[in-house]
């Protein structure tokens, strides 16, 4: 299942430093691992420093988590990402984390506008971003279908 996700993070092990009182994996933590999504975008999309310095960014809107297993310690932990769709100023990133086993024991979704900085305000992508953001989820789109419900949603282009 981890073939329907194009973009692998780097592999977790929980230390005790990551667990809570109840024993697992503390969700503050699990949400840094997800943050690794970031590196997928920064650098397939080109939402980087040197966009940021040509008056760019992107602010998140809004965020689903949902856990199905926790991770204990020295549980090992699988990230991977996925762009699920985009439109000229938005665009919905889907994560999902696999244990040893390769089974889906948490997933991510989160929306993200498009942010012209002189004006903080969400704004059109260049018609060349949207272009190259657009043929990335293309590409992903041939990974096939999410097997699990998509709580978030933008409008389609």
């Amino acid at each position: 299942m981890k073939d329907l996700f194009p973009y692998i993070g780097e592999t977790i092990i929980v230390t005790q430093e990551m667990c809570d009182f109840n024993g697992h994996m503390n969700v503050n933590f699990i949400k840094k691992v997800f943050e690794q999504g970031w590196d997928f975008v920064n650098k397939d999309f080109g939402f980087n420093e040197d966009y940021f310095n040509q008056g760019f960014s992107s602010f998140t809107l809004e965020d689903n988590y949902r856990f199905k297993k926790e991770f204990l310690l020295g549980d090992k932990i699988f990230p991977v990402f996925r762009l699920l769709n985009v439109n000229e100023k938005l665009y919905h990133l889907i994560g999902a984390l696999f244990d040893n086993e390769g089974v889906i024991s948490a997933m991510y979704e989160t929306v993200e506008g498009h942010v012209d900085m002189k004006l903080r305000k969400i704004a059109p992508m260049s018609q060349e971003k949207l272009s190259m953001v657009v043929a990335l989820k293309r590409e992903h789109d041939l990974a096939g279908p999410i097997p699990y419900e998509i709580r978030l949603n933008i409008r389609d282009l």
